[in-house]
This record gives C-alpha cells, sequence and structure tokens, in this order.
C-alpha cells in the first residue's frame, strides 16, 4: 500500500508546488485526456447524461444515510439543497411540456430526494444545521439566472415563457453548489459523508458536461443548431464546463485525501 501511495504522494507535491497557470494548463489536459478517453469507451454518449444523473442521486442518496444514520446535517448547506430543488423543479416542467423521456423520471426521484433532505434539516435536524456557516445570499446567483434567462435562452418553436425557465435551470444548475462550498469554506473541515456527496456532484457535472462537448463533436457542429441561434448554444456549454471547473479543485484534494488514508478532509485557506 506504500508503495502505491509513494508516487501518488510525489505527484500531487509536485502539482501543488506548481504555479497557477500551470495547475490550471493540467486541468485542462487532464480533462481533455478523459474526454478523449470517455469517446471510446461509451459508444452511445447520451448514456453519459443518464450516468451523470444517476451519479447524482447516488450523492443523493449518501445525504439521506447521513441524516439518517448519524441524525445531523451538520456541514450540509440547506441553500444548495434549496437551490437545487428550485433547478429541478423547472426542469421537471420543462420536460412535461416540452421532452418528456427518461431524463423526467430520473429529475422527479431525484426531486423528491431533495425535497426530503430540505424537510429533515428543516425540521427533524435544525438543532445541528450550521446556519452561521451557510451564510451565502442565494440572491447573488438567482437574480442574475434570471436575468441571463431573460437576454440569453434558445430560439426554439416552444412558448417563450417554456424558453425563459428552460434557460433559467440551465444556468442555476451551474451554481447551485456555491453556497456549499461556501459552508465548506468557512468550516475548514469536511466530514466523509458531505465530502462524498460534493465529490458525486462534482463526477455527475464532469460527466454531463463530456456528454455535451462530445454530442457537439458527433454532431460536427449540427447540435449546437438544434439547440437554436444567437448566444444560447453557447451559454449551454459554458454553463456545463462552469459547473465543472467549480468543483474541480475540490474535487482534487478528495481524491488526495482518499488516497491519504484520511476520513476527515482538511481544505486548505481558499481552495473554494
Amino acid at each position: 500500500m506504500r508503495a502505491q501511495r509513494r508516487p501518488i504522494y510525489a505527484v500531487s507535491t509536485w502539482v501543488r508546488r506548481q504555479p497557477p497557470k500551470v495547475k490550471a494548463f493540467l486541468a485542462v489536459v487532464s480533462g481533455m485526456a478523459a474526454l478523449v478517453l470517455l469517446r471510446f469507451i461509451v459508444h452511445d454518449h447520451d448514456n453519459l447524461f443518464v450516468a451523470a444523473e444517476a451519479v447524482h442521486s447516488l450523492g443523493i442518496s449518501v445525504l439521506i444515510y447521513k441524516l439518517m444514520k448519524e441524525k445531523t446535517c451538520a456541514g450540509l448547506s440547506l441553500k444548495s439543497q434549496e437551490l437545487t430543488a428550485i433547478f429541478l423543479a423547472v426542469r421537471l416542467y420543462c420536460s412535461f411540456v416540452m421532452e418528456y423521456d427518461i431524463h423526467t423520471l430520473l429529475d422527479l426521484a431525484t426531486l423528491a430526494t431533495t425535497l426530503w433532505v430540505i424537510y429533515m434539516i428543516r425540521f427533524k435536524l435544525r438543532s445541528s444545521y450550521m446556519e452561521d456557516k451557510d451564510n451565502f445570499a442565494i440572491y447573488y446567483v438567482v437574480v442574475p439566472c434570471v436575468v441571463l434567462a431573460l437576454l440569453i435562452h434558445p430560439s426554439t418553436s416552444h412558448h417563450f415563457v417554456n424558453r425563459i425557465f428552460w434557460a433559467f435551470c440551465v444556468y442555476l444548475e451551474a451554481v447551485s453548489v456555491l453556497p456549499q462550498l461556501r459552508v465548506m469554506q468557512n468550516t475548514k473541515i469536511v466530514e466523509p459523508f458531505t465530502a462524498h456527496y460534493v465529490f458525486a456532484l462534482g463526477v455527475a457535472r464532469f460527466l454531463s458536461c463530456a456528454h455535451w462537448v462530445l454530442q457537439v463533436l458527433d454532431s460536427r457542429g449540427h447540435l449546437l443548431v438544434a439547440l437554436g441561434y444567437g448566444l444560447w448554444p453557447s451559454m449551454v456549454l459554458i454553463s456545463e464546463i462552469v459547473q465543472t471547473f467549480i468543483l474541480a479543485d475540490f474535487c482534487y484534494y478528495y481524491v488526495k485525501s482518499v488516497f491519504g488514508g484520511q476520513l476527515v478532509l482538511r481544505l486548505p485557506s481558499g481552495v473554494v
């Protein structure tokens, strides 16, 4: 085991010592390498989106286990859960009126479990909720998402209001994890179940981003036209990439902590 950890420790130490520009370059190269690998391993790239939603559901299951087994919601952000419920509810509405498919059922299941988590934090386990640490003002993300949705949305044949809702849920999903990251930034120490949940979100975001990027490559750009005209197609891809990079730094320290045998994740200052 020690022999296996030494190369990983050496690589992580070398990466940590590099300047920010080099770290960013390495992150981009790693992401591109992972995309190339997924392109050859997964033949139907639409399965990546299903996998992303499945991983998200797995992360929610970890939260449910934490709340039921440990009877505490310490380290969890109620505001992140509420933002998640909002974009899931909007996306579920859009699925019903625009394109009912397997994703609709997955969103319904995820929304139901997210609402249950919100109920547990608000009422059953309120005494353990770190309200002072969960101090991210959600209007900082909701208002810009509304404005962006009004300005940049699909130009498809669907009803104007539905197109606004569609854009809003895409933008809100990209930043819904920010309150959770603020809680972890304030506490500096992340207990295992919360770390597992946030890592699952990071994996889900990457799979979703990979799905869109590979679909665009497979269709040779025709998918962008199918999404509409103007800035909207680009904003969809940008939103997916933003989601991935928001969680990339945390996922790096999570993997490093797991390989280092640490049960509790300790984040350096300024990580998130």
